[in-house]
């Protein structure tokens, strides 16, 4: 085996490359949150009563479930550049995985929402509550417990998959381990101490998860 391993230069950058965790995060997140608003309204645009908004919602979800998420990335980056519009890497790579995002988590939200039975629907109009305050407090402390789980997926989804912005050139942990590794040509030491800051991100991401829903949903 010729290779030698040289593990001080990546130490030395060690900094960097937590920081560039914290970036990564950061779009994922945002991306989370902006998919959640925008995959229920799809969710409840698929199931309204509109043929229009139905064809909307429709047309989303099978774009964003049936595409790789690099050409959606892509689309943001470059597609939108084609007429004029310019995103830094940044907002090109929050549009891409929130728009994946709403795609997923809207046809998650239609099935948690459609598991809620219609009767508890009608007896709470019938006890004199709004449909807001029957949604409110009857529909969404279902659902949100029904779907608490795979939006801890998703989250995972986009942690991991933010590491596509590389390509467009943002600089979060897999991008900055590019410039670095390819600065240094230590490929191999650089990508797996990227690959163990990736999974120490996951899990921490999961045992959070865990220890909310254990306080959430105790009954």
């Amino acid at each position: 085996m010729d290779y030698n391993f040289h593990w001080r230069p990546v130490f030395r950058k060690l900094d960097q490359l937590i920081a560039a965790g914290w970036v990564t995060m950061e779009v994922a997140v945002f991306a989370m949150l902006v998919g959640i608003v925008l995959g229920l309204l799809l969710a409840l645009m698929k199931m309204s009563n509109s043929r229009s908004l139905r064809w909307v919602a429709v047309g989303w979800i099978e774009i964003a479930r049936n595409t790789p998420a690099l050409l959606q990335l892509f689309f943001f980056g470059f597609g939108l550049g084609a007429f004029g519009i310019h995103l830094s890497p940044f907002l090109i790579v929050l549009f891409g995985l929130s728009f994946n995002n709403a795609g997923y988590l809207a046809e998650t939200f239609r099935g948690c929402l459609s598991a809620v039975p219609h009767t508890q629907l009608r007896a709470a109009r019938s006890l004199g509550m709004t449909a807001t305050q029957t949604y409110l407090r009857i529909v969404i402390p279902q659902v949100f417990r029904i779907v608490y789980h795979p939006m801890t997926n998703q989250l995972v989804w986009s942690v991991l998959m933010s590491s596509l912005g590389m390509l467009v050139g943002f600089r979060e942990l897999s991008g900055e381990t590019q410039f670095l590794a390819f600065k240094t040509f230590r490929i191999f030491e650089y990508f797996l101490i990227t690959a163990i800051i990736y999974y120490v991100i996951v899990k921490i991401i999961l045992g959070l998860s865990w220890l909310i829903g254990r306080r959430l949903f105790r009954y």
